[in-house]
């Protein structure tokens, strides 16, 4: 494989808002600190979606609830996909497909030509993005990037990311886990020296 990974624009959309909702919706370690649940939910959701450059609406609180449950079963994925469990992110992203009634279809956007997109039952924010995100784990996983889905290699970090690089080796999610890892290792060498 040359040149960096290349989903189509929805895909990475999708992934990315994944990431997004993983990230921020589920509680954990993230860079070494203790990650809460978020105390207001459509906020949160609301700053993902700003986070992948879409606006920030006004996120009604039942979406909210949807979307942050639907955050926790996407975490399933990317941690069974990282560990090489594909089985059991398979059969939860068959789930997620059947639970947010995934069904594709052909959009056209401004100046663009048509492209496949996933909808819910209903034009609800909660319902497209829960279908779009449940898609795009499946066309990763139902290719051969399933291995690009991740979990940040840092101590104390559990952040999700999807590897677009060259090489597939990325193993942080963000440029200060790698720093912080790279330093650890060198001060124990220096210590060791």
């Amino acid at each position: 494989m040359t040149g960096q990974v290349s989903f189509d624009s929805h895909t990475k959309n999708v992934l990315a808002a994944a990431v997004e909702y993983v990230n921020r919706l589920t509680p954990g370690y993230s860079g070494g600190s203790p990650v809460a649940a978020p105390a207001d939910e459509s906020q949160a959701v609301g700053e993902s979606l700003a986070a992948i450059g879409y606006p920030r609406p006004s996120v009604p609180r039942a979406d909210a609830r949807r979307l942050t449950e639907l955050a926790g079963r996407m975490r399933i994925v990317f941690e069974a996909a990282h560990t090489g469990d594909l089985d059991r992110a398979a059969t939860e992203v068959n789930a997620l497909l059947i639970d947010t009634n995934a069904r594709p279809q052909l959009d056209r956007g401004k100046d663009r030509p048509w492209s496949l997109h996933f909808h819910g039952p209903n034009d609800e924010l909660a319902n497209g993005w829960a279908a779009g995100c449940a898609a795009g784990l499946a066309i990763a996983l139902g290719s051969d990037l399933a291995g690009r889905l991740g979990v940040c290699a840092a101590p104390h970090c559990d952040r999700v990311f999807v590897d677009v690089s060259r090489n597939a080796q990325r193993r942080f999610c963000s440029p200060q886990c790698q720093s912080r890892v790279k330093a650890a290792t060198h001060r124990a060498r220096q210590h060791l020296g």
